[in-house]
């Protein structure tokens, strides 16, 4: 028997109810009753607050350019469910999507006649992916953990390849902790037994928490020297850099990915990808790397969709993404006035995003993304009016975006962030009504 694309998203979708749980057993027994396909697989596991998503995308072009078939899965959304599970630039399609839907949802039943609890969405949306990447056998999967990472359902897997720590801010404090580094401790979680973790440079309070836990592991730690990043130019278009890595010294990369902090991502990436190839786990080359770079790409991240007016979208969504779209707008952008669209989660640090961003709007339209643990407008309204007088409350995204362009004039500047769940919208909503 199969399923519709749209009876298997209402499915997948039908399981948020049963909200967010960290733990282990669930996610463990859906797999066992799949027969363990994550245990044959192999893996490069990416945990932290900020830039996950975008050096998981350089690390799988190089090793597509290298001619490897890889998995990629991340989270959230920003138009297409398929976005979440892809080999290489290939979203999954609606019939495999489908038909490994009513499998998992055979097992979740399964689960439930024996007594356990259902799974959350999460959870079988990860066991969906791996199914899928097994089937598919791909060579390697980049794993992008969902939320934390000690108790994250992709950390059902066995020890990865490696395991990468990107940049960690104060992220979903009320379930992670309420400090930088219970929160640390959390997504060091993914750090498994006598492997090898390449962690970008922390705050301090991180660095110590997440190094332990490596020591505490046994893990081979691989600090990425961001001190050899030296950035030749930069712009809207991208940027051109310069990177050493123990003995491999890369002159003249190019990335399109705008901002500064996209530069520090792909050092990241690089430090990773050199690592598996000196471990002897992948083989590259540097025409390998420099092609992957340049051809990454990631929706929603200083995404420019609109050039009349100019509107631009970002996925900031905690103080570190915010603070860096902050500085990229004062350093990558000129414009007349800045009309800011803007949607928080109410699971964020809300006050200390406002606070950092109220200044820099001209007008500020505060809109609702679309999700249940978003703040609504008209709580997050009073917030910003605090800082600004200019301020809209509209809680229709829709008509948010149609109140922004008719603010804006020929040389301003919309923005729209807060809420990478915000953005999806965003950017299927703006594109028709700028683009058609």
């Amino acid at each position: 028997m199969t399923v519709s694309i749209n009876e298997a998203l209402d499915y997948i979708h039908s399981t948020n109810k049963f909200g967010i749980v960290l733990g282990m057993d669930n996610i463990v027994k859906l797999l066992e009753l799949m027969g363990n396909p994550q245990e044959k697989l192999k893996y490069i596991h990416v945990a932290g607050t900020n830039g996950k998503g975008s050096t998981s995308s350089y690390i799988t072009k190089v090793l597509e350019k290298a001619g490897y078939r890889v998995g990629l899965f991340t989270s959230p959304y920003l138009e297409l469910f398929n976005e979440r599970i892809r080999i290489n630039d290939e979203y999954i399609s609606n019939e495999d999507l489908s038909e490994i839907t009513f499998y998992v949802k055979e097992k979740v039943e399964q689960m439930l006649e024996e007594g356990f609890d259902h799974p959350t969405e999460f959870e079988i949306v990860t066991a969906i992916a791996i199914e899928y990447y097994l089937r598919k056998q791909v060579d390697i999967v980049l794993l992008e953990v969902g939320m934390g990472g000690r108790y994250d359902a992709t950390n059902a897997i066995s020890k990865p390849e490696v395991a990468v720590i990107t940049p960690i801010g104060m992220d979903h404090i009320g379930i992670l902790g309420d400090t930088l580094g219970k929160i640390a401790y959390e997504k060091a979680g993914i750090i498994k037994p006598d492997g090898t973790v390449v962690i970008y440079p922390q705050e301090p309070e991180a660095q110590e928490v997440v190094e332990n836990v490596a020591k505490d592991q046994n893990n081979e730690i691989v600090n990425v020297p961001v001190e050899n990043l030296k950035i030749e130019r930069i712009g809207d278009f991208g940027s051109v850099f310069d990177f050493k890595f123990r003995d491999y010294e890369l002159k003249g990369l190019e990335i399109e990915l705008i901002g500064k902090h996209q530069a520090s991502n792909a050092t990241t990436a690089i430090t990773t990808l050199l690592t598996l190839k000196d471990k002897g786990v992948v083989e590259i080359d540097e025409s390998h790397i420099r092609e992957g770079l340049k051809a990454t790409r990631w929706m929603g991240r200083l995404e420019m969709i609109g050039k009349s007016p100019r509107f631009l979208i970002d996925g900031a969504h905690n103080m570190q993404g915010i603070t860096a779209l902050k500085k990229a707008l004062s350093e990558l952008f000129e414009y007349d006035k800045l009309i800011l669209g803007i949607g928080i989660l109410a699971d964020k640090d809300v006050d200390d995003m406002v606070a950092e961003m109220a200044p820099v709007g001209d007008k500020i339209i505060v809109t609702t993304p679309n999700i249940h643990r978003a703040m609504s407008a008209e709580e997050l309204g009073p917030k910003f009016k605090a800082y600004k007088d200019d301020v809209i409350v509209e809680g229709d995204i829709s008509k948010a975006i149609d109140k922004a362009i008719e603010a804006a004039g020929e040389n301003d500047l919309i923005v729209f962030s807060g809420s990478l769940y915000l953005i999806g919208d965003v950017r299927r909503i703006a594109n028709k009504k700028i683009n058609g």
